[in-house]
C-alpha cells in the first residue's frame, strides 16, 4: 500500500473535452395530454401521459408521505392532483382529457387538484369496472 501517484498533463490545466461534449436536453412541449386517475378505498394514483400513452408524471397517496387511512382521503388526492399538475404544466400542457377508474372519495378532488394549475380540461371519461353478474357476492355483515 504505497502512495498513489497521479498523472498530470503538462501545464497543469484541466481537459474540458469531454464536458463540451454533453449537452443538457430540453423538455418536449406537449399542448394535449390524458390525466388518469386511479382512486380506491384506500390509495389516489394519478398518472399524465402524453397522446400516446408515454407517461410524463405520476403521483400517488403514498408517495407524497400519507400513511395508513390517510391516503384514501380527497384532501390526500387532492395533493396528488396539484402534484401532477406543476409538473404537467412544466411541460406547457393546456388542455387534457380525464380518465377516471375506480370508486374512492379522491375521484373528484384528483381532478379538481389538477385544474387548479390553469390547465383546461377537454372530457372526463369512467371507465371504473362494473361486474355484469360476475362471481357470488360477499354475505351480508352481522354487526
Amino acid at each position: 500500500m504505497g502512495k498513489k501517484r497521479i498523472a498530470t498533463k503538462s501545464g497543469g490545466e484541466f481537459d474540458n473535452s469531454r464536458a463540451q461534449k454533453t449537452s443538457k436536453v430540453g423538455k418536449k412541449k406537449h399542448a394535449l395530454g390524458i390525466f388518469f386517475v386511479h382512486a380506491t378505498y384506500n390509495n389516489t394514483k394519478a398518472v399524465f401521459t402524453d397522446t400516446a400513452g408515454g407517461t410524463l408524471a405520476w403521483s400517488s397517496s403514498g408517495s407524497l408521505g400519507f400513511k395508513g387511512a390517510k391516503k384514501g382521503t380527497p384532501f390526500a388526492a387532492a395533493k396528488v392532483g396539484e402534484t401532477v399538475g406543476e409538473r404537467a404544466a412544466a411541460f406547457g400542457v393546456k388542455d387534457v382529457k380525464v380518465v377516471v377508474s375506480g370508486v374512492g372519495s379522491g375521484r373528484e378532488s384528483a381532478i379538481r387538484g389538477f385544474t387548479s394549475k390553469g390547465i383546461n380540461i377537454l372530457n372526463i371519461k369512467d371507465v371504473t369496472p362494473v361486474p355484469h353478474n360476475g362471481p357470488r357476492a360477499k354475505k351480508p355483515r352481522r354487526v
